[in-house]
């Protein structure tokens, strides 16, 4: 069934949150005995979990990280710190619990999913999804064909759909793969229409001179083909990664199959935004979870609409953000399931004041 599931079928089939059943977890909440909003984002997480669920009953117990993991061309040109072995090595690792975002997996009661959906060499046990081994180094040539840009959107969509017959509730991304953070500043800067410059941080940790080279690489890129005039699936196959097109694809995934997805940090949120690019409805089920310390990260956001849980100084990536909040989740689904209402303690509620 998967197979059949394409990019345009699953844009025509999107609707809206269902903005009923948020409507009706609000008023549980509204019933709770404690303070009308004082909860904060823990009650606002929920009313959202409802409205993409479409059901306020919330279920939140199966949850899974998805890890995109890629190589992008671009790191020929110097712009980070360590070469592309480094994506497999780490990608490798996810599954022995020996990097971030696994552990605080194993910590949170989550699964794990590390994808190969564009890393430059295979590896004994990393699933494989690939569209190609690593993209084109976009200050030559554009980094993927539209095709393969399509194909990846769709893997990451096909992807939710086996998720939620395998019962998972909640589904936060992740990624691995070095030179991700200028993949993704290109990708940001051309979707909003800003210089490079103000949408390009240090990532893993470049010296100034690397940082100003990552800036140049961008933008001379952005105007060779006038990117901030072209439409998403253009910007993504000249600039893009395959790990943000497949976490693009798992968040439009995420409203075909009424899931929630939770956005992770910088890398994550671009790809959120290529989404609501695509089809704007999928914001509605979509969960910002941190705010990154990479400098665009909170415009993203603030693009999206979404207010984060975290602003904790991370900057990470492979989802660590995301998996973070997993446990305030929890906590919040735990209260709104459990917790007394005024009623049934027989105290008189508080009102709601303006």
């Amino acid at each position: 069934m998967n197979t059949e599931i394409t990019l345009e079928y699953v844009l025509c089939q999107i609707t809206e949150s269902d903005g009923e059943a948020a409507r009706l977890a609000q008023s549980r909440w509204d019933r709770i005995a404690k303070p009308l909003h004082s909860l904060g984002w823990l009650e606002d997480v929920v009313v959202r979990i409802a409205g993409a669920q479409h059901s306020a009953q919330v279920e939140t117990e199966k949850k899974v990280l998805a890890v995109m993991c890629a190589d992008n061309g671009v790191v020929a040109e110097g712009v980070t710190q360590t070469g592309q072995e480094v994506t497999a090595i780490v990608a490798e690792n996810f599954l022995d619990e020996r990097s971030c975002a696994a552990i605080m997996c194993r910590m949170s009661g989550a699964a794990i999913r590390p994808i190969d959906i564009g890393m430059a060499t295979d590896t004994p046990r990393v699933e494989k999804r690939k569209i190609s081994y690593g993209t084109k180094n976009f200050a030559r040539e554009p980094a993927m064909t539209r095709k393969e840009a399509v194909s990846a959107i769709e893997t990451g969509i096909r992807l939710v759909c086996e998720l939620k017959e395998e019962g998972y509730r909640l589904v936060a991304t992740g990624e691995m793969g070095i030179g991700n953070t200028t993949t993704s500043s290109a990708v940001a800067a051309s979707l909003l229409d800003v210089s490079a410059e103000e949408m390009t941080g240090r990532g893993a940790g470049l010296s100034s001179d690397g940082l100003r080279k990552k800036i140049c690489v961008i933008q001379e890129a952005i105007e060779r083909w006038n990117l901030t005039k072209q439409d998403p699936l253009t910007i993504l196959s000249c600039v893009g990664g395959f790990d943000i097109a497949g976490i693009a694809g798992l968040f439009l995934g995420g409203a075909y199959c009424h899931i929630p997805v939770l956005i992770d940090g910088f890398i994550s949120s671009v790809a959120a935004l290529l989404a609501a690019r695509l089809c704007p409805a999928a914001v509605g089920y979509m969960i910002a979870t941190h705010v990154s310390k990479e400098p665009a990260a909170r415009r993203v956001l603030t693009e999206l609409g979404l207010s984060p849980a975290l602003d904790a100084g991370m900057c990470l990536g492979e989802g660590s953000g995301a998996v973070a909040s997993f446990p305030l989740i929890d906590m919040a689904a735990e209260i709104y399931h459990s917790m007394s209402t005024f009623e049934q303690i027989q105290v008189e509620a508080y009102q709601e004041l303006h």
